[in-house]
């Protein structure tokens, strides 16, 4: 079975779905997913690509989709939120400290349910505090670590390593090389993980004799020829 990279930005509203449904499709597969916080609006700064910015519209669909897309999963967020986020890139930075110590998915997982079910902005106070004291953490502690040299550091390799697999937004997943992007393709990615059936075999179909071509000449019957004696009557 192969790993999937789950590429994320705690300021992308379509994460929330995925990080709250991984838990069960694990569970249920058995895959293995690699959390992968990185530095989005930068991706997005250099693509020049804001796609909710002054598109009142395009926002009002956003929530409105969300909310579509989660009743079918059993989630309720409380929407619209607050958005875009100013502090997303210190959330991801905090992931980053909870991926090395080993509580990354439930503080993922909890600066969601603050951000999208009661309304505090990831990244600020108090969802940031709340969130790590929930996974039993000093919430002083790693703020002041996620603010440091060596975080910044590990975020723009993670920068760098998105760029290299071509990632331009989030959720985004990617399987041996081969990228999916969207919460959408969450069950497709799921699926490239997963090994072949077990004694699935491909058949080679045998192949035809080469049909004769449309208007090729037709070849005679051979004829037997009797060939008479000289000097004798037929």
């Amino acid at each position: 079975m192969k790993d999937i990279e789950f590429w994320f930005s705690i300021g992308s509203p379509y994460g929330y779905l995925s990080v709250m449904r991984l838990p069960r499709l694990q569970q249920e597969t058995g895959v293995r997913v690699i959390w992968r916080p990185f530095p989005l609006r930068q991706i997005m700064i250099e693509m020049n690509n804001f796609p909710y910015l002054d598109k009142p519209a395009k926002v009002a669909y956003l929530w409105q989709d969300i909310a579509r897309q989660a009743r079918k999963h059993g989630l309720s967020p409380n929407l619209p939120a607050p958005f875009p986020l100013g502090g997303c890139d210190l959330a991801d930075r905090v992931a980053l400290v909870a991926q090395m110590e080993g509580w990354i998915e439930p503080y993922v997982r909890q600066s969601y349910l603050h951000w999208l079910h009661e309304g505090q902005p990831a990244g600020a106070e108090p969802n940031l505090s709340h969130s790590i004291l929930e996974c039993r953490q000093d919430p002083d502690r790693v703020i002041a670590t996620a603010e440091g040299g060596r975080i910044e550091s590990v975020y723009q390799t993670a920068l760098h390593e998105a760029r290299e697999r071509h990632i331009f937004g989030a959720p985004s997943f990617v399987v041996d090389g081969e990228l999916f992007w969207g919460d959408d393709r969450l069950n497709d990615a799921i699926h490239a993980a997963m090994p072949a059936p077990r004694g699935a075999v491909v058949k080679k179909a045998r192949p035809s004799p080469d049909p004769m071509p449309t208007g090729a000449p037709s070849v005679p019957a051979a004829r037997t020829v009797r060939l008479r004696q000289p000097g004798r009557a037929g």
